[in-house]
């Protein structure tokens, strides 16, 4: 049994870091467990919105950011209905200290939060190391902690008392005041917590893999114009020397696709993305990796001693690539609500049921939006028809082009967008 700690966080990704680093700042005994030993992964989100950017501006973290490779998005473009392309997404049109879309990955965002976050005195992170069980406390008992049964869960009127973990010195039960669990959509917690999750359908998988870029393909930085002239819409992303690209596929596909070889892939993204042919010819089946696309959320994201974030909280579509910013957000209003409780040991039910509740409906919303893109994904796939922007649309955005300025609040900002508590800024 290791030293209690007053608050343990299980997993290192955007919520899990930006939680850890805002609690630290407040004085908090933070303990991070990262079941890696790294923070490289094959697939992970690297949109930083403009409200994290403001976030990290306000946590006086935005030099070292910038210090990141990293490309801006500025709009996107669309086929129309009536031929051309119009310009559906222009986050200029933003009236914000940052109106872009920054594409940095992802590791090298959770390297500058941990970096941040060491500098505090109360803050500690584990690398390759997994939590296993939870430690619980029932009601009923004595008072002392015991870690559940072999696959179960603890009772439902147990409370969370920390965490069972294994990491390069073994195995061993680390007590916590409060355990946030920030460990992805594949959360093992959220389970043996015995939270159910409500899934919903979704019509799409993502093969990801990158092209060289140079040349023509490089002149198109900062806009992105999907292709949809082929089988499978491609999504290509600026990112200096070369383009991450997102090839939608009919859910559960990703076999029989592989089945036909590379030269079909190769032959679709030369007919879609002409500039990229060269590229094309020099990628391999094995450099396509499978994001297998979950959409869910916890009817309930807490029990006593536990609270759920991000992707363990409401897995996000890839949809408008507001993954990372909704969990960062989660980070931020569950350390800003219960930071004074966790300092004063008085931390209850009531303090994180109102983490959830702040948090439920922006996260609801979004999931609507991106519900409704899945429909007409779904008919696409169906019809075997390119989606265009509606002629009344497109007619209207070229006549008031002030109107691209509405789906990048809706995606870059956000419902409710979170800020740095005054004890948290530098």
């Amino acid at each position: 049994m290791s030293e209690p700690r007053t608050c343990v966080i299980a997993g290192g990704g955007p919520a899990g870091m930006i939680a850890g680093l805002l609690l630290a700042r407040a004085g908090v005994d933070v303990l991070v467990l990262e079941k890696h030993h790294d923070f490289l992964r094959d697939f992970r989100g690297d949109t930083i919105h403009p409200s994290t950017m403001l976030l990290l501006d306000e946590l006086g973290l935005m030099p070292r950011f910038s210090r990141i490779p990293h490309q801006r998005v500025e709009s996107a473009r669309l086929p129309a209905a009536a031929g051309g392309r119009v310009t559906l997404v222009d986050f200029s049109r933003l009236r914000h200290p940052y109106p872009y879309i920054a594409m940095a990955p992802q590791w090298d965002f959770l390297d500058l939060l941990a970096e941040a976050a060491a500098e505090e005195p109360g803050f500690e992170l584990r690398m390759g190391t997994e939590v296993i069980g939870l430690l619980s406390e029932d009601a009923g008992d004595d008072g002392a902690t015991a870690p559940p049964t072999q696959g179960g869960a603890p009772p439902p009127q147990a409370r969370i008392t920390g965490v069972r973990v294994r990491g390069p010195a073994g195995e061993e039960e680390i007590p916590a005041l409060l355990t946030l669990a920030a460990d992805g959509r594949w959360s093992h917690i959220r389970q043996q917590a015995g939270l159910p999750a409500i899934s919903f359908p979704v019509p799409m998988d993502v093969w990801w893999f990158r092209l060289q870029a140079d040349g023509a393909a490089q002149s198109a930085a900062g806009t992105i114009l999907p292709s949809f002239d082929t089988e499978h819409p491609l999504l290509p992303i600026p990112r200096g020397d070369y383009i991450q690209t997102a090839m939608l596929i009919p859910k559960g596909s990703d076999a029989a696709l592989r089945a036909r070889g590379i030269e079909v892939l190769r032959e679709q993204i030369s007919a879609g993305l002409p500039a990229l042919a060269d590229a094309a010819a020099r990628l391999q089946l094995e450099d396509v990796k499978l994001l297998e696309v979950q959409m869910d959320r916890l009817p309930r994201w807490w029990r006593s001693g536990l609270l759920c974030l991000g992707d363990a909280a409401h897995a996000m579509s890839p949809v408008g690539g507001v993954g990372v910013n909704l969990a960062v957000q989660d980070g931020v209003a569950a350390a800003t609500r219960l930071a004074h409780p966790l300092q004063e040991g008085t931390i209850s039910d009531r303090d994180v049921a109102a983490v959830q509740r702040r948090r439920m409906p922006p996260t609801r919303l979004t999931q609507a939006v991106q519900a409704q893109v899945h429909r007409g994904l779904e008919s696409m796939f169906a019809q075997h028809s390119p989606p265009r922007v509606p002629a009344p649309v497109a007619w209207a955005l070229r006549r008031a082009p002030q109107l691209s300025g509405v789906m990048p609040w809706v995606i870059g900002v956000g419902v409710r967008p979170e800020h740095a508590p005054s004890w948290a800024r530098r």
